[in-house]
């Protein structure tokens, strides 16, 4: 199973735009965006071009919550949060101070993490830790996504 990873957007709509179309060229079965979004408006290309369905969590930057969740349709959850993909769990969260604790448990197939705005893939065990970097490339100037592969335990960053 693909799964796209997306964080730190940061109301960058071009780049989300970008990353939704990448998304589903590469025929991602599911995104999840590990936080920081902004602004509701910031969802819509999530809403409107990506074919597949998303969930995600709530950033350290996300003020508005209420209006991110509505107009994310009650697709935003606490960080961090737990989510069934097929026969695995994927654990995704903003903030990951506990990440190596996490992926020693071997509960998760996937964990995802945003905040550092930093692109990173590691395996620990059965467990693929992957941060996507900062799709808004606001901080470093490098906008960033993930593609990760449940089946094979392998993911991809990619450059928008």
């Amino acid at each position: 199973m693909k799964i796209g990873l997306i964080a730190d957007s940061h109301d960058n709509v071009p780049m989300i735009e970008r990353a939704c179309e990448l998304f589903n060229t590469q025929g991602v079965q599911m995104v999840f965006h590990a936080g920081d979004y902004i602004a509701p408006f910031s969802l819509n290309p999530l809403n409107n071009i990506l074919r597949c369905d998303y969930r995600g969590v709530f950033g350290n930057n996300d003020g508005e919550r209420l209006g991110l969740q509505k107009t994310a349709e009650n697709r935003l959850h606490p960080s961090p949060s737990e989510f069934d993909v097929g026969e695995w769990k994927v654990l995704v969260g903003h903030e990951m101070p506990i990440l190596e604790a996490v992926a020693a448990s071997e509960k998760y197939r996937l964990v995802a993490y945003g905040h550092t705005h930093l692109p990173e893939i590691k395996l620990e065990g059965h467990t693929l830790l992957v941060n996507p970097g900062e799709c808004g490339g606001w901080l470093h100037g490098r906008c960033t996504v993930a593609v990760a592969h449940l089946d094979t335990l392998q993911a991809e960053i990619i450059d928008l």
